[in-house]
């Protein structure tokens, strides 16, 4: 064997040794961020009393299908997953116009100010104040006759949330070359026609993700929802119902009944990212990388 052939089966040893390293690496994150959902999934087929007593078995003794019955009539789950998918869509369909006008403002117009606005924005992606803004929200929400609905909680969430987003619309707009906006202007259109005629059908991957982006987050928001819903219990969403299923009424918390509702409200997020994973991936790099 030569010494060419010693150096090239040296170096194949090596990747092969590498791949195995970062395989393993990966395969332990992925265990480690899909048991607690594996154990969800199979502890809402057991008995509550198996779940109290714990041990190390991840396997339910018993299958116990009832469970999902008794969550969706005690959790009231047809009424809660109505709101669940109100707040979803409706924080998504207000960010999704908001942020694509956004995007397109700050990529093709020029104004006064145009770049420290933006940079507010950008600085915002980094500050998350959390609940220390409940008060003031709720406050504002009750002197302007929003509090009693569910419409104050995807104004709140849709207009807090809007820097990430903007920041990937600019991106993808400046991906797209300028020529299309000329070519418009020749043939007579406006600002805003150039927007929703030219620009809107192209960004499709990026709306794609960021209608993924907020539905999620308006989906599993729990303490907005919670503080807003706290005197209405036919306004909860799932986020709030489900957790309210840890009481059964003798004392013990009903973890084979919370487990269940819990898978229940997770299945419409895996539905849609499994529909919509490539468009979200494609959003992402390009409205990530040009910007």
């Amino acid at each position: 064997m030569s010494k060419n052939d010693n150096v090239h089966a040296i170096k194949s040893t090596k990747q092969k040794v590498y791949t195995f390293i970062i395989t393993c690496i990966v395969l332990f994150f992925a265990i480690v961020m899909l048991y607690p959902v594996v154990y969800i999934f199979l502890g809402s087929f057991k008995e509550n009393k198996e779940l109290l007593l714990g041990g190390a078995n991840i396997f339910p003794s018993k299958f116990v299908v009832t469970n999902y019955i008794q969550a969706w009539h005690e959790a009231n789950f047809s009424v809660y997953t109505k709101n669940s998918f109100f707040l979803g869509f409706g924080v998504m369909l207000l960010t999704v116009i908001a942020t694509s006008m956004a995007g397109y403002v700050f990529a093709r117009k020029d104004f006064k100010g145009k770049e420290f606005i933006y940079s507010l924005f950008v600085a915002f992606m980094f500050v998350n104040v959390g609940s220390v803004t409940l008060r003031p929200l709720f406050e504002l929400a009750v002197k302007v006759h929003l509090n009693k609905t569910l419409w104050s909680v995807v104004f709140i969430t849709a207009g807090t949330g809007q820097a990430t987003y903007i920041f990937l619309c600019r991106g993808f707009v400046n991906s797209i070359p300028k020529e299309l906006d000329e070519a418009a202007k020749i043939d007579g259109c406006t600002f805003f026609q150039i927007y929703y005629k030219i620009l809107l059908p192209l960004l499709k991957p990026i709306l794609a993700t960021v209608s993924l982006l907020s539905f999620r987050t308006g989906w599993n928001d729990y303490i907005l929802p919670l503080v807003f819903t706290m005197s209405n219990e036919s306004m909860r969403p799932l986020t709030v119902g489900v957790n309210m299923l840890k009481n059964n009424g003798d004392g013990a918390a009903a973890w084979n009944i919370l487990f269940s509702g819990a898978t229940l409200a997770i299945i419409p997020m895996i539905v849609i990212y499994c529909c919509f994973s490539r468009y979200f991936m494609k959003g992402m790099t390009a409205g990530a990388v040009k910007g």
